[in-house]
């Protein structure tokens, strides 16, 4: 039984996020090696002070609404008045999907998003994932900021997915990895095609703190393979490095790159 009670508490919220329909209590106790009546316990303490709803109809435990008001006024409060605009001209401009990432310690999340596609296929994924450092270009913006020492260590405490999650192209080694980083270097951001998925592309480029250099955050643009080939990717480089540009120097005033 490890972990403290708070540990385990934010874990039991964690988990609930991943599943809004809810879960049941001995699979909440099950996965996270809680016992049942701590379990029991702590889901009734989130249930008092309204973080968890207990649904009647099948006894399923799930978040209440309050966590999400939460974040909202967390955003409202962040700087998403600064950040958005640019992200949503961004996404008018590219036709896609551009998604923020923030850096934070070992992990980058996506915590913005705008969607440029009005019609057709959408790709449009929840906000809130850290982003798989291996095959995803927000990943690979990232790790290319760094040396290829960092960069593997990174990956390497992330970890890597089973390769059959990955799409037809992704990196199937660290070396195939490193020339993708060396590649990014060059050009100033980094892309793939259907490397995440089948059928799927992105470009992304690393939001810099503009005192240091260092890299705060990752900027990127995501879309069906069909509408964004390798060539079109390269084409709304310059439309991107200019956005990050701006968030670069908007970020002294947004508490999201704090």
């Amino acid at each position: 039984m490890a972990g403290s009670q708070i540990e385990r508490a934010f874990n039991l919220l964690e988990r609930l996020t991943t599943d809004p329909r809810g879960l049941p209590m001995q699979t909440l106790a099950d996965e996270l090696d809680i016992p049942k009546s701590a379990t029991h316990r702590m889901l009734a303490e989130l249930i008092r002070l309204g973080y968890v709803r207990q649904n009647p109809e099948n006894s399923r435990y799930q978040l209440s609404t309050r966590l999400v008001a939460m974040a909202f006024r967390y955003l409202a409060n962040s700087g998403a008045d600064i950040v958005q605009p640019i992200l949503d001209r961004l996404a008018q401009e590219s036709g896609e999907l551009v998604r923020l990432g923030v850096i934070d310690g070992d992990h980058l999340t996506w915590i913005v998003k705008s969607q440029g596609a009005r019609s057709g296929l959408r790709y449009d994924p929840d906000m809130g994932r850290d982003a798989p450092l291996f095959y995803t270009a927000s990943g690979h913006a990232w790790l290319a900021s760094l040396s290829d020492a960092e960069a593997l260590l990174l990956v390497e405490r992330q970890g890597v997915a089973d390769p059959k999650d990955f799409g037809p192209n992704a990196p199937r080694s660290n070396i195939e990895l490193l020339e993708r980083l060396r590649l990014a270097r060059e050009r100033g951001y980094a892309w793939v095609v259907e490397s995440s998925s089948v059928g799927m592309s992105a470009l992304a480029a690393a939001v810099r703190d503009p005192r240091t250099g260092k890299a705060i955050g990752v900027l990127s643009v995501a879309g069906p393979t069909a509408r964004l080939p390798e060539e079109r990717m390269h084409e709304l480089a310059p439309l991107l490095l200019a956005a990050t540009a701006e968030l670069s120097a908007a970020s002294q005033a947004s508490e999201f790159f704090v």
